[in-house]
């Protein structure tokens, strides 16, 4: 969903880099072709990186609103942890992990982290939904796939923020 950084793929005497490409020292090729298969990096484009950012806007509002709920003690909530049978204790800390991970995905460096979580207590809510509750588990299903999307979009941020914690 965001540009790779340094990312540079040479074929056939062209490098590719940052969207421009550009004759290789010692190459015997002497034109530049438009937008062959062959010397277009993958990188994402702009409407991806804009697609991407979209997603994630709209699910730490879903997510993060529900948390929000969930804490500030809504009926429907309490009812609801209720009949899971857990304690009212599980409301808050599930209310504090989406309020947390909605405001992840806010932040760049975060955001993949922040899927990843999401992904792992959307996984708890459609196993709750469909076991004990037994209620439709398609709504979480449908927010742990778009998680999944983010964070795989975001893994090698993900990778480096990871990296850099642990080489600390």
């Amino acid at each position: 969903l965001e540009p790779m950084g340094k990312l540079a793929i040479e074929t056939g005497g062209l490098k590719k880099s940052f969207g421009k490409t550009h004759a290789v020292a010692g190459s015997r090729m002497s034109t530049i072709p438009k937008n062959n298969s062959e010397t277009v990096a993958r990188t994402p484009g702009r409407a991806s990186s804009i697609g991407g950012w979209i997603l994630q806007v709209v699910l730490a509002a879903i997510i993060a609103g529900g948390g929000i709920s969930k804490l500030a003690g809504d009926p429907v909530m309490v009812d609801m942890f209720a009949d899971i049978g857990a304690g009212q204790w599980l409301r808050y800390l599930v209310g504090a992990l989406e309020v947390a991970g909605g405001v992840g995905l806010l932040i760049p460096a975060l955001a993949g982290l922040a899927s990843l979580g999401l992904a792992a207590l959307l996984t708890g809510a459609v196993i709750i939904d469909q076991f004990v509750l037994e209620q439709s588990p398609w709504l979480p299903l449908a927010f742990l796939v778009v998680a999944a999307v983010i964070a795989r979009a975001r893994w090698s941020r993900t990778e480096a923020v990871v990296g850099t914690l642990l080489w600390r």
